[in-house]
C-alpha cells in the first residue's frame, strides 16, 4: 500500500488525538505545579532567601583577593605600585550580626513558608479548575439531551395545535421553554470552554479541548467539626516569619551604637625593582607583609539611630498585619465550614428532587404504555416535559455538587490537609495524559 496515501490519513488522526486528549485530576494538578509561573518565582525567593543567610554567616570567613599594581614611575615615587599582592579580611566580633543571622534564617523560613503556600493555591486552583471541567462537560451532555426533548415536545404541541387539542399559548409556552434551555445550554458552552482554556493554560498543554476522567477525583470526607486554632495557615506562618525576621534585623541595628566592632586584615605585597625605590628610601626591600585588627565603637551617630527606629516601625506593622491576616483567616474558616454543611444539605435536597423526577419519568411511561385508569390518560408531550423536568433537576444536582467540592478543596487548604489528600489520591505509574477514549 502507498505510504504517501496513508500520510493524510496518520495526521488527521495524530491531530484528533492531540485535540482531544484525557487527562486524569492527579496529573492536572502535578502539571499545574511544574509549569506556574508563581511556584517559579516563589522558588526564586526562596534561593535568594538562603543565598542571603549564607551571605550573613560568611562574614566570619576570610575574604582572600589578588591582585597588583604595577606602573611605571619617574622620580620620587609615589604610592606602592606592586608586582602582586595578596589580601585577607574578616569579621572577627560584632554584637548586630547575631541578630542579622537570625533574620536571615527567619526570612528564609518565611520564604520556604510562602513556596509551600502559592504550591497550595495553584493545587487548588487546579483541582477547582478541574472540577468545573468534569461538571460542564457532564452539563452539556444532560443539556444536549434536554435539548433534544424540549425540540420533540414542540413538534407534538404544534400538531395538537394544528388539530385543535391544545390553545395557542401552550406553543408559546414549550417554544420559550425551549429557547430557555437553548440559552442554558449556551452559557454552559462559553463557561465550559473558558474553564477547559485555564486548565489548559495552568497545565501547560496545548489543546483547548481537554477531556476529565471522573473516575480520577478523588472523595474528600469531612467530620464537620470546627478545625483547631492552634493550626495556622502557610501564609499566616510566612507573615508571622517575616515579622519576626524584620524584628531580629531591628534589634541588630539597634545594637550597632555603643558596641564594638572587630575586624582582622591581613595583606601581602610584592613590590617592584624597577620603580627607583632603592634610589629614595634607605631600607627597601620587595617582600611586605602587614596585619592588624580594626575595631569601631560608634558612641555618637543620629543616623544609625533614625535607621534603628525606623527598622523597628517596620517589623511593628508587619506584626501587626499578620496578626490581622490570622483573625481574617479565623473568619474565613469558619465560613468555608458553616458553607460546607449547607452545601451538603443542598446537595442532598437536590439528589432528592431529582430521584423523585427520575420516579415521576418512569410513572409517566409506565401510563403512557399501559394507560392511566384513575385520571386522565397520558399523552407523549406529559412524557416529554416529565424527560425536561429530571434532566433539570439533574443539572441542579451537578450544581450543588461541584459547589460542594469546591468547597471541599477549599477548607482542606485552610486547615492544612491539601498537600496530604492529593498525595493520597495520587496513582502511581498513570501517565499525565492519554488519548481520549473514541465515542461510542
Amino acid at each position: 500500500m502507498n505510504v504517501r496515501r496513508l500520510l493524510p490519513a496518520i495526521l488527521l488522526f495524530s491531530a484528533t488525538a492531540l485535540a482531544s486528549a484525557q487527562l486524569s485530576f492527579t496529573s492536572a494538578v502535578d502539571l499545574a505545579l511544574r509549569n506556574s509561573s508563581r511556584v517559579k518565582a516563589a522558588e526564586a525567593d526562596a534561593h535568594k532567601a538562603l543565598a542571603t543567610l549564607q551571605e550573613s554567616h560568611d562574614v566570619y570567613i576570610p575574604a582572600v583577593m589578588i591582585g597588583s599594581g604595577l606602573g611605571y614611575t619617574y622620580g620620587f615615587p609615589v604610592g606602592q605600585p606592586t608586582v602582586y599582592n595578596a589580601s585577607l579580611q574578616s569579621l572577627v566580633f560584632d554584637y548586630s550580626q547575631r541578630n542579622y543571622i537570625r533574620a536571615s534564617r527567619l526570612g528564609l523560613e518565611a520564604a520556604n513558608t510562602s513556596l509551600r503556600d502559592v504550591r497550595q493555591q495553584v493545587a487548588e486552583d487546579a483541582a477547582s479548575t478541574y472540577l468545573a471541567v468534569d461538571s460542564g462537560l457532564m452539563k452539556m451532555s444532560a443539556l444536549k439531551e434536554e435539548e433534544q426533548f424540549a425540540g420533540q415536545v414542540t413538534t407534538i404541541v404544534s400538531d395538537r395545535l394544528a388539530a385543535g387539542q391544545d390553545p395557542a399559548i401552550e406553543l408559546t409556552r414549550a417554544q420559550l421553554n425551549a429557547a430557555q434551555i437553548r440559552l442554558h445550554r449556551i452559557q454552559v458552552e462559553d463557561e465550559l470552554r473558558t474553564q477547559q482554556d485555564h486548565l489548559a493554560r495552568i497545565t501547560g498543554m496545548s489543546s483547548l479541548l481537554l477531556q476529565t476522567d471522573h473516575s480520577s477525583i478523588p472523595e474528600v470526607t469531612h467530620d464537620g467539626s470546627v478545625p483547631d486554632e492552634a493550626v495556622l495557615p502557610l501564609s499566616v506562618q510566612s507573615a508571622y516569619a517575616n515579622a519576626d525576621s524584620h524584628l531580629q534585623q531591628a534589634f541588630g541595628d539597634e545594637r550597632k551604637m555603643y558596641r564594638p566592632t572587630v575586624a582582622l586584615g591581613l595583606q601581602y605585597s610584592r613590590f617592584a625593582r624597577f620603580n627607583n625605590y632603592e634610589d629614595f628610601y634607605r631600607n627597601f626591600q620587595v617582600n611586605n607583609f602587614q596585619a592588624g585588627i580594626q575595631l569601631n565603637l560608634p558612641v555618637f551617630d543620629f543616623t544609625r539611630r533614625a535607621h534603628a527606629r525606623a527598622s523597628l516601625a517596620d517589623a511593628t506593622r508587619l506584626r501587626h498585619e499578620a496578626d490581622y491576616a490570622r483573625q481574617q483567616f479565623f473568619e474565613g474558616r469558619l465560613k468555608l465550614v458553616n458553607q460546607q454543611n449547607e452545601l451538603q444539605a443542598r446537595t442532598e435536597v437536590a439528589r432528592l428532587q431529582r430521584q423523585f423526577a427520575q420516579d415521576q419519568l418512569d410513572i409517566v411511561g409506565l401510563q403512557l404504555r399501559v394507560g392511566n385508569p384513575n385520571g386522565q390518560p397520558v399523552t407523549p408531550k406529559d412524557e416529554g416535559n416529565a424527560h425536561i423536568e429530571e434532566r433539570q433537576r439533574y443539572l441542579d444536582t451537578l450544581d450543588a455538587d461541584l459547589q460542594l467540592r469546591q468547597a471541599e478543596i477549599s477548607l482542606l487548604r485552610s486547615t492544612g490537609r491539601l498537600e496530604s489528600w492529593l498525595q493520597r489520591a495520587i496513582e502511581p505509574g498513570k501517565s499525565a495524559v492519554t488519548a481520549a477514549p473514541a465515542a461510542p
